[in-house]
């Protein structure tokens, strides 16, 4: 790399993401089943590196990529988003989702249902797996068995991205 006059390198360079980088991208999250997000064809996301909001695994394979780059990533199952847990699959009393939600929602094998972390501070989705006994009948199951798994937890997960800005 050479000076130029004013001291900056040259040829310029571009900014590559580092940990904290302000990124605007494009990008297609997908699984075995196809996409779960994709942004491409829509509107740009802006996210920060380090924030939670990218697995730490994608986030790893995008330090170092330069602004305007365009990747491709395969992720082997598991690495992105954990293994499969049998223990996040769980049974909610009616009275619960009563405290924490709508007392008249109605649930179907396959709804995500956004709950309140205990902080109240932020969300965390479960997916409704099964419906409990209508033991009073009332036209509401007593408990929803939920699946708090990431959805591609223990799968394989491609991730491409096209890197507008990086900050």
């Amino acid at each position: 790399m050479r000076a130029s006059l004013s001291g900056l390198p040259w040829p310029p360079t571009c900014p590559r993401v580092q940990p904290g980088s302000f990124l605007t991208l494009h990008y297609r999250l997908a699984g075995p089943g196809g996409d779960i997000i994709n942004t491409f064809g829509g509107k740009a996301a802006t996210l920060t590196l380090g924030t939670g909001e990218l697995s730490p695994a994608v986030e790893q394979r995008l330090l170092g990529t330069e602004e305007g780059a365009r990747a491709h990533f395969d992720i082997p199952a598991g690495e992105a988003f954990g293994e499969r847990s049998p223990e996040m699959v769980q049974w909610v009393a009616r009275s619960l989702l009563v405290k924490m939600g709508d007392p008249a929602e109605r649930y179907a094998v396959g709804d995500v249902v956004q709950f309140p972390t205990p902080d109240g501070m932020g969300q965390y989705a479960g997916a409704v797996q099964q419906l409990g006994e209508d033991k009073d009948g009332d036209g509401y199951p007593d408990a929803v068995q939920f699946d708090f798994n990431h959805p591609l937890a223990g799968e394989p997960v491609t991730f491409e991205v096209q890197l507008i800005g990086v900050l």
